[in-house]
């Protein structure tokens, strides 16, 4: 090929798969007009409630630690659980009771069948339903727990297309029930304190923030028949990008106010590493006819993503469920008076961390975490720290969350995640997707909001 033919080739190719990604992006980009009898939920505080009647649908390992702690916190009621597991609903129901069987006697349970969650929540009534389920099953059960009148709150992510992300919203504006992804993490201590720092204009304006969920899950394959690996391991095979980008991501976003007034996701570029990891760890663990060696596993073991806001800031979001090495959310926000970081934490400021360092060229860290938490603790964690610690849940983080969610169902105010946040957060799934397919091209998020984003509160430091 001739050098003018290769330029010319290289030019059409490259255009044409520019071409195809945008007109793919677009396509679910467009804003829908929000029909006239529905109601934006930025800031959307429902009524209070003197009790909050709670029901379960999915009680295996992440849905049992939601039954325990919802059953130990004050103002709840356990009404209903839900499993297609006998075994599994009967362990949740004595955990509740055992909690506090004054105010958990008389939990339904319904087993079995694969509609059963509906006949419960029609016949029981809940306040509030809490999923935790494959996620193939989380848009249909949030929009269904919403239409029967339930506040709808499900594990990550809030679904896994575009189409599904914008029927959640659809719904919740339509019926004005709550729809909170429960992103737990952005309930951690680091995560709190560097919010609460954020917040007070420490790291002055925002340029660039990192996240990520590097975890290696391969263990997980030994669940075959029940548990997370007997479904999760099929997506790793047949999806592509990254399948869990809110752990890292949801902190950094509320750091930087995104689509809360501040700012907003604008556009996403994204690149895979080859799919090699589960492949060989197939074939070193099971026999050649397993059926995870009949798997063809797609998506690359490592994920990268960069978002662009409105505003021109960056967050590199990286996803890698596969590789040995360890544990990191990465956790980094970048501002023009300094750095916050996780994965060790560390803090850097101009003109030195007062008391600890002198300058931004050291970091405070390790035996000045101490000093760190003394100085910047979030005020919700100095409230209630030392409960979520005893009560565990990935350190606290897992308490904490529950106890937010009663208490704003209690007390009527806006949650501290609205159904928006988990769309964009979540979204990073199908566009990393495409734009893997259409070589890197940029996808552009879909609007949520609607455009309201820049009339919405930012999320304040909870007292």
């Amino acid at each position: 090929m001739n050098k003018i033919n290769r330029r010319n080739f290289i030019k059409k190719t490259s255009l044409s798969g520019a071409a195809i990604a945008t007109a793919s992006s677009l396509s679910s980009s467009k804003p829908k007009l929000r029909n006239k009898t529905s109601q934006y939920m930025g800031g959307f505080a429902a009524p209070k409630l003197s009790k909050v009647k709670v029901a379960f649908i999915g009680v295996g390992a992440r849905g049992t630690g939601h039954a325990k702690q919802f059953a130990s916190i004050e103002g709840t009621e356990v009404i209903a659980i839900c499993d297609l597991y006998k075994d599994l609903a009967q362990r949740s129901k004595k955990l509740c009771e055992d909690a506090d069987n004054q105010r958990h006697r008389n939990i339904k349970l319904y087993y079995g069948g694969e509609d059963d969650w509906i006949k419960m929540i029609k016949e029981t009534k809940p306040d509030a339903v809490f999923i935790s389920t494959n996620w193939d099953n989380h848009a249909p059960m949030v929009i269904k727990s919403m239409e029967l009148g339930s506040h709808a709150f499900v594990e990550v992510p809030m679904a896994t297309n575009l189409k599904d992300l914008w029927d959640i919203i659809d719904t919740s504006e339509k019926t004005r029930k709550h729809c909170m992804m429960m992103e737990n993490v952005n309930y951690g201590r680091d995560e709190l304190m560097f919010l609460n720092m954020c917040r007070k204009g420490y790291i002055g304006d925002f340029l660039h923030a990192e996240a990520a969920y590097i975890h290696e899950l391969r263990f997980q394959m030994d669940e075959q028949e029940r548990g997370t690996g007997s479904w999760r391991t099929h997506h790793y095979a047949k999806s592509r990008g990254n399948l869990y980008p809110t752990h890292g991501l949801g902190p950094v976003a509320q750091y930087m106010n995104l689509s809360r007034g501040d700012d907003n996701f604008k556009s996403l570029v994204s690149y895979s590493t080859p799919a090699m990891g589960r492949k060989l760890y197939a074939e070193k663990k099971y026999s050649s006819d397993h059926k995870w060696n009949k798997l063809d596993y797609n998506n690359g073991d490592l994920n990268t993503s960069i978002i662009k806001t409105t505003y021109g800031k960056t967050i590199m979001v990286q996803w890698d469920e596969t590789s040995p090495r360890p544990y990191s959310r990465h956790n980094l926000i970048q501002g023009t008076k300094g750095i916050l970081a996780g994965f060790p934490t560390r803090v850097a400021l101009d003109g030195g961390v007062e008391g600890i360092t002198k300058n931004h060229h050291s970091w405070a860290q390790g035996d000045d975490l101490e000093k760190l938490y003394e100085k910047y603790d979030h005020p919700l964690y100095k409230r209630i720290g030392e409960e979520a610690r005893r009560m565990g849940g990935h350190g606290g983080m897992d308490f904490i969350m529950r106890f937010r969610i009663v208490e704003c169902l209690l007390q009527g105010t806006p949650l501290d995640q609205n159904v928006y946040e988990g769309c964009f957060w979540s979204a990073v799934t199908p566009l990393s997707a495409d734009s893997i397919v259409s070589d890197g091209a940029p996808q552009i998020f879909p609007d949520f909001t609607r455009g309201n984003w820049v009339d919405t509160l930012g999320l304040k430091v909870i007292s």
